[in-house]
């Protein structure tokens, strides 16, 4: 799914959770701590590892170790987005700014 800029991301979270096939664990940073997305990952018989906002009063505890994986796809992200087309998505078809990204993670894979 691809979203304009402007949107945050939890907005479709449960659309893309409800899209994919069977998982143990759902990682995801502070943005995706809502009530709704926790309960819905719950009910897919899965683990959500998503730390509390600050805002919480009461912090629900997330296994710390396998959040230290997140940073995997984070440094995906940040290598994929040293290709200035991804980084900006100059491109107004969503299938043409997949295929960019699809180019820069081969290169990028083929490079390391």
């Amino acid at each position: 799914m691809l979203t304009a800029g402007n949107i945050n991301d939890i907005t479709v979270a449960a659309d893309l959770v409800r899209a994919i096939g069977p998982f143990r664990r759902l990682i995801a940073d502070r943005g995706y701590d809502a009530d709704y997305l926790r309960n819905l990952i719950k009910s897919r018989n899965a683990e959500p590892v998503i730390p509390s906002t600050t805002s919480r009063r009461k912090p629900i505890p997330y296994d710390k170790r396998t959040y230290k994986q997140r940073n995997r796809v984070e440094r995906m992200w940040c290598r994929l987005k040293d290709w200035r087309r991804i980084a900006t998505r100059y491109d107004k078809l969503a299938r043409n700014y997949l295929s960019a990204a699809f180019i820069a993670a081969t290169v990028s894979y083929w490079l390391n």
